[in-house]
């Protein structure tokens, strides 16, 4: 760790100032980048570093920006994470640094300071600015900060949740001091968040129809034939002959031969009752 005046950093922390990975929405399942934002004193870099340390200090340079870099395990999956603590001081100061950077925002007030909470409706009115017309939408996350300051809250939870609301994002109230899981669901929520919009952007796969054609049954045939007048080899068959009985129902008709006195049975000829013969 540094020292109480510096960013801290830790040996398995990377800084990562120099090298912007491609903001490809496909790619984002394995890749995050997340800029935490808010105004001087909201606890941005106590964040920061309680996530990626589980240690918290209380003090830090507010003029030293970092990019930091960490391989996390979300729901079973592992993502390269880069989180960029921002230095603005009273406000949002050249923005376009982190807007075109950034997969996911994190944006930061500490529930005991109502100015950093009016600060924090710039961001959000920066960023949704910054978003319209797209056609995919990034993640945003309103952290007040600070809980274990609660006997000085000036913001109340409700104002975070209305403001939350307006701009359809999530919202959480997190101790940098005190709590490391809750601190870590935030940073979490966003990579999941970063997923879902990602596969919400994949590309739809064509859909191909094949030329093959199911037989048709012999039921259908013989109604579409009805509907058309048309002749079918059963209707034929129901139309010009009889049922044909079995042959133990078939009649014998014996032709007997012109000579009487002969007593030599004529040839007989055996049909079937009810066949007709054209």
């Amino acid at each position: 760790m540094s020292s109480m005046f510096g960013k801290a950093r830790s040996g398995s922390v990377v800084n990562l100032s120099s090298n912007v990975p491609d903001r490809n929405l496909q790619s984002l399942v394995h890749e995050c980048n997340i800029s935490i934002l808010g105004c001087m004193g909201s606890g941005k870099s106590a964040l920061t570093v309680k996530f990626l340390t589980k240690r918290f200090i209380s003090e830090y340079d507010p003029n030293l920006e970092d990019t930091y870099t960490t391989e996390e395990v979300v729901d079973q999956q592992s993502v390269i994470l880069r989180v960029m603590d921002t230095a603005d001081q009273d406000g949002p100061i050249n923005c376009e640094r982190y807007l075109n950077w950034a997969n996911a925002f994190i944006v930061v007030y500490s529930i005991d300071n109502r100015r950093s909470f009016e600060g924090c409706q710039q961001y959000l009115d920066i960023i949704s600015h910054h978003t319209k017309g797209v056609q995919h939408e990034y993640p945003v996350i309103l952290l007040g900060n600070k809980l274990d300051m609660e006997r000085y809250r000036q913001v109340s939870k409700s104002d975070g949740v209305a403001l939350a609301a307006k701009h359809s994002c999530l919202f959480y109230e997190v101790s940098a001091c005190l709590d490391f899981d809750s601190v870590q669901h935030a940073f979490h929520e966003a990579v999941r968040e970063v997923r879902r919009e990602a596969e919400r952007n994949l590309p739809v796969r064509p859909l191909f129809i094949t030329e093959e054609k199911p037989l048709v049954s012999l039921s259908s045939s013989t109604a579409v034939a009805s509907k058309h007048n048309l002749t079918t080899f059963s209707t034929l068959s129901a139309a010009n002959y009889k049922e044909i009985p079995p042959i133990a129902q078939a009649k014998v008709v014996t032709v007997k031969s012109s000579r009487a006195q002969s007593k030599r049975r004529a040839p007989t000829l055996t049909l079937l009752k009810g066949f007709k013969i054209f």
